[in-house]
């Protein structure tokens, strides 16, 4: 008696890169819009206030987009936008110390300096922020974990196991 040939498993990306992947994109893409606000707001207020009103109304915008895209979580409420805005408060700190240190050594700097230094800043307190959102913030509370497709599958036990036998 032959078997039957199985069929090739397919290779899937672990959920962490893809969560990380759609992090990137999402956040990327609003980090992209902001840094395009402080050049439109340059010279009309000063940068810790730019920054400041940037990074609120940019962290309400992504937290909306990781909680139903990069993570997928079921997690909504200013809970999780107070707990997300935590994790801006060090990036704002981050990004814009990295722009009044540019600022210290260069006084008038061009603008595509400052978008290099401002989005590679973003781009560090970004990877700091994906662990924490994926890690405390839209971790699942039930104790399930969460596949790449949003749905909730439970750790095998011991019936689960004899099932399947």
């Amino acid at each position: 008696m032959t078997a039957a040939p199985s069929p090739r498993p397919t290779r899937t990306l672990h959920p962490a890169l893809t969560a990380f992947v759609r992090f990137v994109i999402c956040g990327g893409g609003v980090g992209v819009a902001s840094s395009g606000v402080l050049v439109l707001l340059q010279g009309t207020i000063p940068l810790p206030v730019a920054n400041a009103l940037v990074t609120v109304v940019s962290t309400v915008i992504a937290t909306e987009l990781h909680s139903r895209v990069s993570f997928r979580s079921g997690r909504r409420g200013w809970g999780v936008h107070l707990q997300s805005g935590l994790t801006v408060a060090v990036s704002y700190a981050f990004t814009t110390g990295a722009l009044l240190c540019l600022y210290a050594l260069r006084p008038e700097p061009s603008a595509l300096l400052q978008q290099t230094v401002y989005l590679s800043a973003s781009a560090l307190a970004g990877v700091g922020r994906f662990a924490l959102l994926r890690i405390v913030v839209f971790r699942d509370r039930g104790g399930v974990a969460s596949d790449t497709s949003g749905a909730h599958r439970a750790p095998l036990g011991k019936a689960a196991v004899a099932m399947a036998a």
